[in-house]
């Protein structure tokens, strides 16, 4: 049997799906967990839960969720790790307890679908795809395989969600993202597509981009930079991706204090680097850091800064100093800015 044909059986036995987000849940998840959904009630589950954890603060994710009228609904431990017996619990889009979810670890998982270099995944159902560029690739060949009719909705978030997490197909595209995209397309509503390709941004965004230019030093073709403190957690990635563009710049990376929290956003279009293994390597020993060869992120909890006071004024320059530190010798570069 296809991957498909197992997934849609697993489904059938069951009487329930609970589908828990990865923290700040962006469209790739989104519209993952929707075609999911879809693929359940086909199967003949009823009763489908989606939980998410963190913000849904950037402003494309919330126009994502309030077009496509998504019934989301904070984290819920107890829900998840006491649901019933034929009660089905699925990650999209991340794949282990505890990292990048709020589920405790060692939880029994029952499907995975994802596409981020990550080790250490167990569940019945596995779908583990490091080769393709979304995991809402990976749900339009389900749909595709099971004959699930694509309404405009549905097939507008998947493409949507294939563009966003490929930047316009720029960025980690392979065959199978065009593939979808061009079974997609026709169902897609247009105008809904633009809509969401265009949502309004706040100053306090603008802002957050704003410091972010402002602080940058380059070394070689590599640019670091953060926010200093900021309530705009998706103001990192989208600095990184301004940032990314800039002429000579082949690695961005943008960090900044949010909530109790040092998140980190990459990006790089360098072949001799992978980013995912650059956090990861720089951070994995104090917080938890990783993703692809072009796209990664990260967070650090600031509790590895115990012995100073976060309110002092000159905090987050130690913080800068030590995160900066830290980027340098995993990238192995020069200790000097040009």
């Amino acid at each position: 049997m296809t991957k498909a044909q197992t997934l849609s059986e697993l489904l059938a036995e069951a009487n329930e799906l609970t589908v828990v987000c990865h923290n700040n849940p962006d469209p790739d998840c989104l519209a993952s967990t929707l075609a999911l959904g879809r693929i359940a009630s086909i199967a003949g589950i009823e009763a489908h839960r989606i939980f998410y954890s963190g913000s849904i603060s950037h402003q494309q994710n919330r126009a994502f969720i309030n077009l496509l009228e998504m019934d989301l609904r904070p984290f819920d431990a107890d829900a998840v790790e006491n649901r019933s017996e034929d009660s089905l619990l699925a990650f999209v889009d991340h794949a282990v307890p505890g990292a990048n979810n709020e589920v405790s670890p060692g939880t029994s998982v029952d499907i995975v679908i994802d596409h981020h270099s990550v080790e250490g995944i167990d569940a019945r159902f596995v779908d583990h795809r490091e080769d393709v560029g979304a995991t809402a690739t990976i749900l339009t060949e389900y749909l595709r395989e099971l004959d699930v009719e694509l309404d405009a909705t549905l097939a507008t978030a998947l493409l949507f969600a294939i563009r966003r997490e490929t930047l316009g197909f720029l960025r980690g595209a392979t065959t199978a993202e065009y593939t979808a995209a061009g079974a997609l397309h026709e169902h897609a509503d247009r105008d809904l597509l633009r809509t969401l390709s265009t949502p309004s941004v706040s100053g306090a965004t603008i802002d957050a981009i704003a410091e972010a230019i402002a602080n940058r030093t380059i070394r070689g073709s590599v640019l670091i930079t953060h926010v200093g403190e900021t309530d705009e957690r998706d103001a990192l990635p989208q600095a990184a991706d301004y940032l990314a563009t800039l002429e000579g710049v082949e690695t961005a990376i943008v960090f900044g204090i949010v909530d109790d929290e040092i998140e980190l956003s990459a990006r790089s279009t360098d072949s001799r680097i992978h980013i995912g293994n650059v956090l990861h390597d720089a951070f994995d020993d104090v917080g938890s850091a990783g993703g692809h060869r072009e796209m990664a992120g990260g967070a650090v909890p600031l509790g590895i800064f115990a012995d100073y006071d976060v309110s002092d004024a000159g905090f987050v320059d130690v913080v800068e100093a030590v995160v900066t530190d830290r980027l340098v010798r995993s990238l192995r570069l020069r200790t000097t800015s040009e």
